[in-house]
């Protein structure tokens, strides 16, 4: 009897904790490439190249953005936006400070963002569906403009 109490006691323990995180988030190394290359090369190329291919296939259909004032947009108005808009920063870098991923199915990364004439906090969350990660919501804030000094 005390072995099938043990032997249920554990695997409820070990039920409890892979269902709430508690173990390894079963991401791979891969994964952390791809959404580095995600967030540093072809976000910014997206936006740089007036992609709006590439952009579409980059956002979730479910995709929100709130920016600095508190505006919110979301995957259509992005898209319209940017075929209306170049963007040119100049040198750009986007600095990734935090990269997780949860359960191998959810990430969130923020960083800086560093142009010539200014910079910016963001945050993003995203999820892998099909095999593919895509951005399902951004904010941005601190925008400043950039002195010498930077």
């Amino acid at each position: 009897m005390k072995n099938y109490l043990l032997f249920y006691l554990v695997s409820a323990a070990v039920f409890f904790y892979s269902s709430t995180g508690f173990t390894d988030n079963k991401s791979t190394d891969s994964d952390e490439e791809l959404l580095r290359n995600f967030k540093t090369v072809l976000w910014p190329q997206a936006y740089r190249k007036q992609d709006t291919d590439l952009l579409d296939r980059l956002l979730d259909d479910s995709f929100q953005m709130i920016d600095g004032e508190g505006n919110r947009s979301n995957k259509k108005k992005e898209i319209e936006w940017l075929k209306a808009n170049a963007w040119n920063p100049g040198t750009f870098e986007y600095r990734i400070e935090r990269l997780d991923i949860y359960d191998g199915s959810m990430a969130i990364i923020d960083g800086t963002g560093v142009a010539e004439k200014y910079s910016y906090k963001s945050s993003n969350v995203l999820i892998k569906k099909a095999g593919q990660w895509q951005a399902v919501a951004s904010h941005v804030s601190g925008y400043r403009e950039r002195t010498e000094q930077d």
